[in-house]
């Protein structure tokens, strides 16, 4: 196979940069289940807004991202339209955990920084908790 022109080497090697820093985005059943349900236009936009991450961008997330600590995994919340979706970072893979409307009150509970006391407590509440679970199994 040629070699590809010296003029455009530099292009692939810029597109060979930026497929490495691209994470590989996988979804639970819920996130499935939700993303199926939305229009195909807020779909794109969902699937555009967690695929363009950067690595870079997650280290050192803006106003745009969120990121919080429960039962000891760090979780990430980026939003598209009316829709908030809550991952977490395994090696170079975003795992999409849930995909919530922006006015749910799971989404409430989720975004709100709640103080510590509270976090804890909303930690342990089994029943909270089993519910969250059970939008991923979709029952």
């Amino acid at each position: 196979m040629p070699d590809a022109p010296p003029s455009t080497e530099p292009h692939f090697q810029a597109l060979a940069r930026r497929a490495r820093s691209l994470y590989q985005v996988t979804f639970s059943d819920q996130s499935m289940e939700m993303l199926n349900k939305l229009p195909v236009e807020d779909q794109l936009r969902l699937v555009d807004r967690i695929s363009s991450l950067s690595p870079e961008q997650l280290e050192t997330p803006d106003e745009s991202i969120g990121k919080f600590h429960r039962g000891g995994k760090t979780y990430y919340r980026v939003r598209a339209g009316d829709f908030r979706c809550y991952f977490e970072v395994n090696g170079n893979t975003l795992f999409s955990h849930y995909i919530l409307h922006r006015n749910s009150m799971t989404d409430f509970i989720y975004r709100n920084k709640l103080p510590v006391t509270e976090e804890t407590m909303a930690e342990r509440t089994n029943s909270f908790w089993k519910y969250l679970e059970s939008l991923k199994k979709g029952d």
